[in-house]
């Protein structure tokens, strides 16, 4: 299922394609979302005589990726629903992906466990400096858990790759404006035709093409494209997850001197102890405090020392 706005384009079992509303009543069922229904739910639904159909129940979800509603703070806005596996395509430069959204957005996933790949996109553009500050990134990241690509929609590089990855799954392409999600997808599937869009010369910014979540079959899988996502406020998560949705913290509960241990300041912290020892990535840690202290807008983009 896809959403357009108040209509949603529902994918029958048959590959059939049927626009759906909501009833009335769906709506007030408690949801504290700013959409009720999602690209990737299952739902089902009946055709009223006047041939409009409409969505009566919305399946459990097995999960999902959200964020706070970049207007209203204390709503969430679900991303996606059902996913398998997610690709966060992220650019050194043109524009610059700062490693506060990267965390942020593999915080919310390790929510629900969702693998993440992380793709580093444009590789084509990148002079020996960036290339050796993508290599130390790629180096951290697959050190606690995640896989990572370099692909260039120019040069093909990767796109191979990411074709199997994305193999028999319904994957999730998010990141922000300008990264090149929709050229990537139409080079895993050159017959989509998705518009592609520039980037702005005044900041070096992406420009919004693609204006609602749309999951395109692609093989035996699906692909959900995203609009581009400007920043990554997370919704409040108690301390004790958050320390679980850092892979290099988690692998250190239970064993500091305190058993509620926040690893901020306390004496006998093996956190802080492999931080000093060059085992935790600088980064990674200070953006463990900035979430920790909720700080989780317009994060500066912290750089690899």
């Amino acid at each position: 299922m896809q959403s357009t706005g108040s209509w949603y384009e529902v994918r029958t079992e048959s590959g059939e394609m049927i626009r759906c509303r909501l009833r009335g009543q769906f709506r007030i069922k408690g949801i504290k979302t700013t959409n009720p229904v999602v690209v990737g739910d299952h739902v089902q639904f009946i055709i009223e005589p006047d041939g409009c159909g409409y969505i009566t129940t919305l399946e459990p979800r097995k999960n999902y990726i959200d964020r706070k509603s970049t207007n209203l703070s204390k709503i969430t806005h679900i991303i996606a629903a059902n996913i398998d596996r997610a690709f966060l395509v992220v650019t050194m430069k043109e524009p610059r992906t700062s490693l506060g959204f990267i965390d942020r957005f593999l915080v919310s996933a390790e929510g629900f466990r969702i693998p993440v790949c992380l793709v580093f996109n444009k590789y084509d553009i990148y002079a020996e400096e960036e290339k050796k500050e993508i290599e130390a990134l790629r180096s951290i990241y697959e050190k606690i858990g995640y896989e990572t690509l370099c692909t260039s929609t120019v040069t093909g590089e990767g796109i191979e790759t990411l074709r199997a990855m994305m193999a028999g799954r319904v994957s999730l392409c998010s990141g922000h404006s300008g990264v090149g999600k929709s050229a990537i997808v139409n080079a895993i599937d050159p017959s989509l035709h998705l518009k592609v869009g520039s980037i702005s010369d005044v900041h070096s910014k992406g420009k919004h093409t693609t204006t609602f979540a749309s999951m395109f079959p692609v093989g035996d899988g699906f692909i959900i494209d995203t609009p581009g996502i400007k920043e990554f406020g997370l919704i409040q998560y108690k301390p004790e997850e958050i320390r679980d949705y850092f892979p290099e913290i988690r692998q250190f509960n239970g064993q500091c001197r305190f058993s509620n241990c926040s690893h901020v300041h306390e004496p006998g912290c093996q956190v802080l102890e492999a931080l000093e020892n060059g085992d935790i990535a600088p980064h990674r840690y200070e953006n463990y405090l900035n979430i920790l202290q909720g700080e989780d807008m317009n994060i500066a983009d912290w750089q690899l020392r």
